[in-house]
């Protein structure tokens, strides 16, 4: 058996410039070829190694991602392994290059929908959040998303149910009759068709089944890992405009970078201020545009470097409000909530916070030439009957 092996150690040459990890993976391959194959202990070590690399706070190289996101998508590793992996990769402090890694690679190993030419050849939006900002407001990012679909836009709705919420944007849009189980080509459908689709993540990532159990260790165990903040960054459709809230200020400029190094042509990530008496500081964070308070605004375009900026609710005609005025509640209260914004009978507070966002989109987007106008733009859209008629046409009603 040993010459058999080493005659079939050929298949590996490949891998030669790789990492001593991927040959650990290369060497399993070729063993694997074997009825009886011989058990090499060390592959069952890589997370134990990565591990202490990073607890000596040293970054991975792009070959040890590569071999991370192998391993955790690997049903032969244990969670516990891989839990131990994620947390010491988030007590380390992931790089710019680390979260673009790991996004690029398990991009790869999506199910992509197979868009046709002319949708592919426009400009196709995603607009969400990381969660975890804690607030409990109503669905703002997927109001957003009907409302700038209803205003022309091509919206792929990359999203998942409730995590740390209590209505994720599969929770909301089933609760409005929109269909959130789509197949890869039904998506592909429903964006020329309806200029919209909902990308359930568990239908379109199905790796992540591997990754789920070490996911859960570490949030009993009230660990974030890299997955926190990898959501957003993993829609199959491959946007090329795309709003992503985040709920701490510092997260802002690196978000921008890995988005931009992942090809979107134009971005932006926002982590909006909310004035809280009970938060440290007297300050929330909120991962939406906030008509609450200052918001802190990477963005960046197609010849255009990443900025950040600040920018103010003030500069748009904003009601004064608190942050109750945002509240949600489950999926049927956010979604009634959202049925009167679209219907023009909500004009309060949380109309505001849509127009707020809506006006970002709509111009990274392509679709106005300013937040100004965006937000004139979607207010006509909402106040002209045509947001609800979308509610009513992706519904089927």
């Amino acid at each position: 058996m040993e010459n058999s092996i080493i005659n079939n150690l050929s298949l590996i040459q490949p891998f030669n410039n790789r990492s001593y990890l991927s040959w650990q993976f290369a060497i399993n391959h070729v063993l694997s070829r074997f009825s009886r194959p011989v058990l090499f202990i060390t592959v069952f070590l890589m997370f134990t190694e990565l591990t202490k690399q990073l607890h000596s706070h040293r970054h991975l190289t792009p070959e040890q991602v590569r071999d991370a996101v192998a391993g955790l998508t690997d049903e032969a590793f244990s969670a516990e392994e891989k839990a131990g992996f994620l947390a010491a990769l988030a007590e380390k402090g992931e790089t710019v290059e680390e979260i673009a890694g790991f996004a690029n690679e398990l991009r790869e190993r999506s199910i992509q929908p197979c868009l046709d030419a002319a949708t592919r050849a426009g400009a196709i939006l995603d607009v969400c959040g990381t969660g975890g900002d804690h607030l409990r407001t109503f669905n703002i990012s997927t109001t957003v998303a009907l409302v700038a679909s209803a205003a022309g836009v091509t919206v792929a709705k990359h999203g998942n149910r409730a995590g740390a919420s209590q209505s994720g944007s599969a929770d909301v849009l089933e609760a409005l009759g929109i269909p959130v189980d789509l197949t890869p080509e039904r998506a592909a459908e429903s964006l020329q068709q309806h200029r919209f689709a909902f990308l359930f993540a568990p239908k379109f990532h199905p790796a992540f089944k591997h990754i789920i159990p070490a996911r859960k260790l570490c949030a009993e165990r009230g660990q974030r890992t890299i997955f926190n903040l990898l959501g957003p960054l993993l829609n199959p459709a491959r946007p090329s405009a795309q709003l992503i809230g985040v709920p701490r200020e510092e997260l802002c400029e690196p978000m921008a970078k890995v988005l931009k190094s992942l090809g979107i042509l134009t971005g932006m990530v926002v982590s909006g201020r909310i004035p809280n008496k009970n938060a440290a500081g007297g300050i929330s964070h909120l991962d939406e545009y906030s008509n609450l308070g200052d918001n802190l605004v990477a963005e960046f375009g197609p010849e255009k470097n990443v900025t950040v900026s600040t920018v103010s609710p003030g500069a748009f005609p904003v009601q004064p409000a608190a942050l109750d005025d945002l509240a949600g509640s489950d999926s049927r209260a956010n979604a009634e909530i959202t049925r009167r914004i679209l219907r023009g009978e909500d004009r309060g507070p949380r109309r505001d916070a849509v127009l707020l966002n809506c006006a970002a989109a709509l111009y990274i987007a392509g679709k106005c030439p300013s937040r100004s106008v965006g937000w004139s733009f979607a207010a006509e859209v909402i106040d002209s009957g045509r947001a609800f008629e979308k509610l009513l046409e992706l519904s089927g009603k």
